[in-house]
């Protein structure tokens, strides 16, 4: 398998989150194969550029996408980031299955205390 991929890590965290807006950094950083540092930096840079909004929600961030911006891509900048994300997000439930369980079944890891 080649180490190289057609979508850019930006374009594969938008993936994430069009898939499942709650999804945790972590998740991120565990199905694109980074560190959870590099995802945080991804998502920061696609909040700092209006891409990604977020809303705190608890503890919690839930991600909303502004599909109606345009690509930053020169040679495609008069589409708008929605129509990337339609073609490659498979809206019904007939998509493969995600690294990561959905939010709501996802478990939080257990902290253990030293004394």
């Amino acid at each position: 398998m080649a180490d190289w991929s057609f979508l850019t890590n930006h374009a594969r965290v938008l993936l994430c989150i069009a898939r499942d807006p709650d999804i945790r950094i972590r998740a991120i950083a565990l199905t694109l194969d980074v560190t959870e540092r590099t995802a945080h930096s991804i998502v920061s840079d696609l909040t700092d550029a209006g891409y990604v909004m977020k809303e705190r929600d608890g503890r919690r961030n839930r991600y909303h996408i502004q599909a109606h911006l345009p690509l930053q891509d020169a040679a495609s900048r008069q589409r708008p980031i929605g129509e990337l994300l339609d073609l490659l997000v498979d809206n019904d439930d007939a998509s493969p299955p995600t690294q990561h369980p959905p939010a709501a079944q996802r478990q939080r890891p257990r902290r253990v205390r030293s004394r």
